[in-house]
């Protein structure tokens, strides 16, 4: 069983859940380089020219502009170390652009690779926490943790402890616990990495379900094509380091979509386009 740095659960939590509204006035804490749209946009995200180099020289991220709109889920898929991440990383505020521009317009929901929860706290604690962080009152902390525990299939296990659940259901604690403020652009960082891939369909299927009621922007990070085309509004596909977008495909299916697709022609021929331009540029 890994360790769960709890510290660092404290440290990201208020991140995960709101990191930047649209009023800037009123967030004085929002970093600089993660700014609030100048005026009414139809997108959630959007990063113009944006660029990052390390301390030391290396050069992470080159020179990138895309948008992510309410109602798109985008996935980036690139080989290791492309700066994929880090794209994640500059829209939740976590790291600073070198160059170049990061908008963000709402709440921020991050998905991390491993669930990070408080081992000591219950699934209902642990879903209630970024409201708690941001002083939501107990009862209606409640109320939003229980539609998101109904939301993500967690009914039943609110009294169980995180230790207690597969690696599934703890993503699913994840994910409950970022929705309980309602973000309007969801960041998630190969949240499904770990999993066996029937756990790993599973959770695709209720992630679509999620997105069809909630209509956030979503940016998704992935090693697996499959899962890229079968989430995915498009997909962006990045070169090697230091990172920038060489490829945009549409997905040409709309987002009722069912196990079945994955056996589709035209979902193999997607996928196929999309590992095509992968090894062109890896």
């Amino acid at each position: 069983m890994p360790v769960i740095d709890t510290q660092r659960e404290e440290r990201i939590a208020p991140t995960s859940a709101a990191h930047a509204s649209a009023d800037h006035s009123a967030q004085p804490g929002r970093p600089p380089h993660v700014q609030p749209f100048e005026e009414p946009t139809a997108e959630g995200i959007r990063f113009r020219k944006a660029a990052k180099t390390y301390r030391g020289g290396t050069e992470a991220l080159s020179s990138t502009s895309f948008a992510v709109a309410p109602g798109e889920f985008v996935s980036l898929v690139g080989p290791s170390g492309c700066g994929k991440s880090t794209l994640l990383r500059l829209a939740s505020g976590l790291d600073t652009v070198s160059s170049g521009s990061v908008e963000v317009n709402g709440e921020v929901g991050y998905i991390f690779q491993d669930a990070s929860l408080l081992p000591w706290r219950t699934v209902q604690r642990n879903v209630e926490l970024l409201a708690e962080l941001e002083g939501i009152d107990r009862a209606t902390r409640r109320a939003l943790a229980a539609d998101a525990i109904a939301l993500t299939g967690l009914a039943g296990f609110e009294q169980h402890r995180p230790l207690a659940l597969s690696g599934g259901m703890r993503m699913r604690v994840s994910i409950a616990r970022a929705l309980t403020l309602r973000p309007g652009v969801f960041l998630f960082d190969e949240p499904f990495g770990a999993l066996d891939e029937i756990s790993r369909e599973r959770l695709n299927d209720e992630l679509l379900a999620i997105f069809a009621r909630e209509r956030f922007a979503g940016l998704f990070v992935t090693h697996s094509i499959a899962e890229a085309v079968y989430l995915s509004t498009r997909v962006l596909v990045m070169s090697a380091r230091p990172g920038r977008i060489v490829a945009e495909l549409e997905v040409p299916f709309d987002h009722d979509r069912s196990p079945a697709l994955r056996f589709d022609a035209a979902f193999s021929r997607v996928a196929s386009e999309v590992s095509e331009a992968l090894r062109a540029h890896s």
